[in-house]
């Protein structure tokens, strides 16, 4: 029998805003959605972070059926909701004219999350999301790099990428080849097959430390919009090790936000994750600080030395466990995570023996 999801919808459970956020947004991409569980006051502590996570708007969805009723809730929510609509709006408008002015340098690009994901949640305006993910060709990445740096290009927010491989390592040609063609409006918009998509989305959010909930969120979509074909040995690939990491993922998915993969090969091993690994994601969730610190480590550490709050943020983030085992290609057991913690820091901190020999000479 199929264990039940890990939810954390129990009282005693809920022992963080990260915990709190994660029954907040259990199942919220759904079509008939729960009403939210959470009362009025855990509801309006936890608002701030909601809304600056993006999750305003699949929020309010819950909330509407929940019987919170609170004037100022039901408003920042709804507001949070239909400003994301017209986000939406624009982001569409945007991401045809991108396309058109790559196919009008004789450049066929690939969109990766973003619009990519969002269209398969309910609408697509649940989805916020910034930039424009773009891959082109590798022999064609000078030449996007000028359609991205003119006049028009500068006005579209393009994130371009130089192939797949920051993205996933496979054959650049065999993920081209398996591209496809979606309709947005007026264009078609060139997006991955659902296997390799759902791929990129799994290993960017655990090079990433699984900092931002929209991410397992757009999991949860992507496992329960996949077409009855989905082939899972394609999504899984031949590294078994990496194959795990997806698996985990997965598991992340269905243990926190109720994602449904009791028909999935990787149910046994989603139902048994390391405790470590679902504790680092809602720690990261209830501290809630941006994306990446890009500073080099000691003048970074030392800028934040007399800010305590700012300074310890700055050291869970380089040691964060999931990007240091992903990035020393290490395997999601119950080990300790402390000696990947410990390579992962000096391994993106070159500097670090050069500045500690200066300070032991000054």
């Amino acid at each position: 029998m199929a264990r039940k999801p890990n939810i954390l919808t129990e009282a005693h459970q809920r022992s963080s805003h990260g915990d709190l956020l994660a029954v907040a947004l259990a199942g919220s991409w759904r079509d008939a959605p729960k009403p939210l569980e959470l009362n009025a006051g855990e509801l309006t502590e936890m608002m701030p972070l909601l809304l600056k996570s993006g999750s305003g708007a699949l929020v309010w969805r819950c909330l509407k059926d929940s019987g919170i009723e609170d004037a100022r809730l039901s408003f920042e929510f709804e507001r949070a909701y239909r400003v994301q609509l017209l986000d939406a709006a624009v982001h569409a408008h945007n991401l045809g004219r991108a396309f058109t002015l790559f196919r009008d340098a004789g450049i066929e690009p690939v969109l990766v999350k973003g619009w990519a994901i969002a269209r398969h949640y309910t609408e697509p305006a649940l989805r916020p999301y910034g930039d424009i993910d773009l891959c082109v060709r590798r022999n064609q990445f000078r030449a996007a790099q000028k359609v991205v740096e003119s006049a028009e290009g500068r006005k579209l927010w393009i994130d371009l990428h130089e192939g797949f491989s920051a993205l996933d390592g496979r054959d650049e040609a065999e993920l081209y080849a398996r591209t496809r063609l979606v309709r947005l409006g007026e264009t078609d918009v060139r997006v991955l097959c659902e296997e390799d998509h759902l791929r990129v989305l799994c290993l960017h959010l655990l090079r990433h430390g699984a900092w931002r909930p929209l991410w397992l969120c757009d999991v949860g979509v992507a496992l329960e919009t996949r077409s009855e074909g989905f082939d899972w040995k394609l999504f899984l690939g031949d590294d078994r090790r990496e194959a795990d990491w997806l698996a985990c993922v997965i598991g992340l998915a269905h243990q926190l936000l109720g994602a449904r993969i009791d028909d999935t090969p990787v149910a046994l091993r989603a139902q048994h994750l390391p405790r470590w690994l679902t504790r680092a994601v809602l720690r990261r969730w209830s501290w809630w600080f941006d994306s990446d610190y890009r500073d080099r480590a000691v003048p970074s550490l030392l800028k934040h030395f007399r800010e305590p709050a700012k300074f310890f943020r700055d050291i869970y983030f380089r040691c964060d466990p999931i990007r240091a085992t992903v990035e020393l290609k290490g395997a999601f057991n119950a080990l300790p995570r402390a000696p990947y913690q410990l390579a992962a820091v000096l391994k993106r901190s070159p500097e670090f023996p050069r500045h500690v020999a200066r300070l032991l000479r000054a």
